[in-house]
């Protein structure tokens, strides 16, 4: 007979159901599934075992946080041990709806654990009438708790997600790729609308940021002078083409342009100017915040390209889990699912294609490029990961790899091994490391200056007594080379007679425990002493009757 108990969390507690003829209940789900909505039918299936509330909102909490991540908390512990027969005649089952949690109580009580078919139904049944199942226990409170746990769950959440300021990072490449759009069809508006006074600045300025600032600079062509020179040059950053841009205004085909035209298009494309110039300064915040959150991955790949990764992959840690190869077609998944759908060739590169390596490579080496840039983008951000202390020296180290690969592909030099450029970059941080350390035990306080005076009066005392201890040592090993060379002798001229044996080894074992015990031990000596001469007595009387 096996008998089936469930464990349902709630936010009020933990509470034990026993269930009555399994077996008839694992045979008939359908009839268990409309058993489920009627307390009375669901009172005659289930009946409570045990209830262990929670005593207060913290501990409650501790114990959510600890079975969402799969781990048995104490006072699951101490409650399925007080509760769940786990010896007798009948065998006992325990249903859990996790089987994360299930595996770990597996683990723990070494039980059987049932997750799935008949345990979700009942499961689902408890959650409906859990509050007419434990006495003492109403809706509303039942309402109130789950209400109060959840809020601290997610606030707990929350707290801890500000601390991964990868969030930043992907916020902020997000918005400057929108920027990117953003600007580029603002600047052909711009283009579009201007075009219509001044066609021809155009074919002289093709970039899209300094026409935006030449439309707002020069505003009515006509008004353009030998004067206005200067500020073209500014923008222009050339002499040749500012004149040229004086040139074509005076000989312009473009249509007259109403005042009031004209102060629109110029609080456009002021609009537009301060958007690329808040542009250049999300790329600087992106920059310094790669730089905090992963050194070695923007050194190795580049700030954008790095924040493009973190961003696809939802956050460092998924990155860091993530193996190289799949890193090498990260946001070529569309490319990838198409050629196994079709059995054409697989994508060599995804996001890492915009990195320089890649480019520079020969077309026949572009596949075997990604794949090693790729194995060192995935060192990088597992580093970056899981390091306490932020720095770019794997990462430079890393990108000088990629260099020597480059060249070896190329020129066919030979580069250096893995193993000896990471000693040189662990030795390289080491070094940085200490002079820190350094720092900050020079600035710690009074208390903390006397406490490690005293570690170190306390470790030369343990100093001397190891000293004193090994002095001690050598003077026994010395003392004890005299009996040890003497036993050897007795033993050499007691070899013939059978029974002087046994009468050598006594006062050499005698002489050693009186050098080296200094408590009495005369009774432990003279306890083998008598069965040995009742030995000697036997077999002199066996040798006289033969």
């Amino acid at each position: 007979m096996v008998l089936l108990h469930v464990l349902f969390e709630h936010a009020a507690g933990y509470a034990l159901f026993a269930v009555k003829e399994v077996e008839e209940i694992g045979m008939l789900l359908p009839q268990v599934e409309e058993s489920v909505l009627s307390i009375g039918k669901f009172n005659g299936m289930v009946s409570l075992a045990a209830f262990f509330p929670f005593k207060s909102a913290q501990g409650a909490l501790e114990n959510m946080n600890a079975i969402s991540e799969g781990v048995v908390h104490a006072d699951l512990k101490l409650f399925l041990e007080t509760n769940l027969p786990l010896s007798g005649k009948k065998k006992a089952v325990l249903g859990v709806s996790d089987a994360k949690i299930g595996a770990a109580l597996q683990e723990e009580f070494s039980v059987s654990i049932q997750t799935g078919g008949v345990v979700a139904e009942i499961g689902r049944g408890l959650r409906l009438h859990f509050h007419s199942l434990v006495k003492g226990l109403t809706a509303q409170a039942a309402s109130k708790a789950q209400l109060g746990l959840g809020h601290s769950y997610s606030r707990a959440k929350v707290k801890f997600n500000v601390n991964r300021v990868d969030n930043m990072i992907i916020q902020s490449i997000a918005l400057l790729d929108q920027l990117d759009k953003d600007i580029n069809t603002f600047s052909m508006r711009v283009r579009e609308w201007y075009g219509y006074h001044f066609p021809e600045l155009i074919k002289v300025v093709p970039d899209n940021s300094m026409y935006c600032r030449l439309a707002q600079l020069i505003g009515n062509r006509k008004e353009l002078s030998e004067e206005s020179l200067e500020s073209l040059e500014e923008v222009v950053m050339d002499s040749a083409k500012a004149q040229a841009i004086l040139d074509a205004s005076r000989s312009s085909m473009g249509m007259d342009i109403s005042p009031i035209d004209l102060i629109n298009i110029e609080r456009f494309s002021d609009r537009v100017v301060s958007l690329a110039a808040y542009r250049l300064e999300l790329q600087e915040y992106l920059r310094s915040k790669m730089s905090q959150v992963a050194p070695n991955l923007a050194a190795l790949i580049g700030e954008v390209v790095g924040a493009r990764l973190i961003s696809h992959a939802g956050s460092l840690t998924n990155l860091a889990k993530y193996p190289a190869s799949t890193v090498q077609i990260l946001g070529a998944e569309k490319a990838l699912f198409r050629a196994l759908k079709t059995r054409g060739n697989t994508p060599k590169y995804g996001l890492i294609f915009h990195s320089t390596f890649i480019g520079r490579a020969a077309a026949k080496n572009k596949g075997r490029i990604s794949r090693y840039l790729a194995n060192k983008c995935t060192i990088a951000s597992r580093i970056d990961c899981f390091s306490e202390v932020p720095t770019s020296v794997f990462g430079d180290k890393l990108r000088g790899q990629v260099e020597e690969r480059l060249s070896f592909y190329e020129t066919g030099d030979v580069p250096r091994k893995n193993v000896d450029v990471m000693k040189e970059a662990l030795k390289e941080v080491s070094s940085k490391i200490q002079p820190q350390v350094t720092a900050c035990e020079r600035l710690g306080g009074t208390l903390n200056r006397t406490s490690t005076v005293e570690n170190g009066d306390a470790d030369v005392t343990s100093v001397k007594k190891k000293k004193k201890k090994q002095a001690a040592e050598e003077m026994e090993v010395q003392v004890e080379e005299a009996p040890a060379k003497r036993k050897a002798e007795v033993q050499a001229e007691a070899a013939a007679a059978d029974n002087g044996v046994e009468e050598t080894d006594t006062p050499a074992k005698k002489k050693k425990k009186r050098k080296t015990e200094t408590m009495d031990v005369e009774p432990a000596e003279e306890i083998p002493e008598t069965p040995v001469s009742e030995k000697k007595k036997k077999k002199k009387k066996k040798e006289a009757a033969e």
